[in-house]
């Protein structure tokens, strides 16, 4: 099993400390030397810690000046489309009672038709779920979940009702770097109606992810089909 990366356990520690406000909103953060110091690490290392913090919305970097912080606490029901962040993690950030039912969990080989679908390599296998999530008892989200077999080993359906990425973070030392999302509007379909509380609407917001690991390696395609009452997407964007 591989070390986690320790750049990302610098990234881990400087985000929790921002956003329990060791380091308040518009304060900068300690020199690079003084950081590099502290996390006894190389300068590139530091570099690549910040710049995740960077692309997140947490600092903005200046020369000659550091990195300030500009993280503030989201809004109620915000779902950062922009970052990995979990709908467990979501819920909890929000205060919400949360649960997820598991509705489909089985294995599959990827054929040329779910190569197509997933962009997985024909031939490997796979963990197909789908898992409604509720919010206050009320099923808001339904997840179409396709999981590399031999990233995501020993996947149970227990697993998939508490915390896949918690699992793989803690157990596997596998953790979503990158994710790449599309969002799109469409009418509601039969399992929507069947399992959703739509509250009137006739259509769903549907984010796509393809998630990569920190090798570069696709472990997952998701899609996920929210009801539109229920949440704000926010995102953040830096012009260098």
């Amino acid at each position: 099993m591989m070390p986690k990366t320790k750049y990302v356990d610098i990234y881990d520690d400087l985000k929790k400390k921002i956003e329990q406000k060791v380091y308040q909103y518009q304060d900068y953060l300690p020199s690079e030397n003084t950081l590099i110091i502290e996390y006894q690490c190389s300068r590139n290392t530091l570099r690549r810690a910040i710049g995740n913090l960077v692309n997140e919305g947490y600092i903005q970097t200046k020369h000659g000046k550091g990195a300030r912080v500009i993280y503030q606490e989201f809004k109620e029901n915000e779902y950062v489309f922009g970052e990995t962040e979990t709908f467990k993690e979501f819920a909890i950030r929000n205060n919400k009672k949360h649960r997820t039912d598991i509705v489909v969990f089985e294995k599959m080989v990827v054929d040329e038709h779910l190569h197509k679908h997933t962009r997985f390599p024909i031939g490997i296998e796979v963990y197909h779920l789908k898992r409604i999530r509720f919010l206050e008892d009320n099923p808001v989200i339904m997840d179409y979940n396709y999981f590399r077999k031999d990233i995501a080993k020993e996947l149970t359906i227990e697993i998939a009702e508490n915390s896949i990425y918690e699992y793989m973070d803690r157990e596997l030392n596998q953790r979503a770097v990158t994710a790449k999302r599309k969002m799109i509007v469409e009418r509601v379909n039969e399992l929507d109606e069947k399992y959703l509380k739509l509250d009137g609407f006739n259509s769903v917001v549907v984010v796509t992810s393809h998630v990569f690991n920190a090798d570069g390696v696709m472990f997952e395609h998701t899609q996920s089909r929210h009801t539109p009452g229920n949440f704000v997407f926010f995102d953040q964007t830096q012009r260098m």
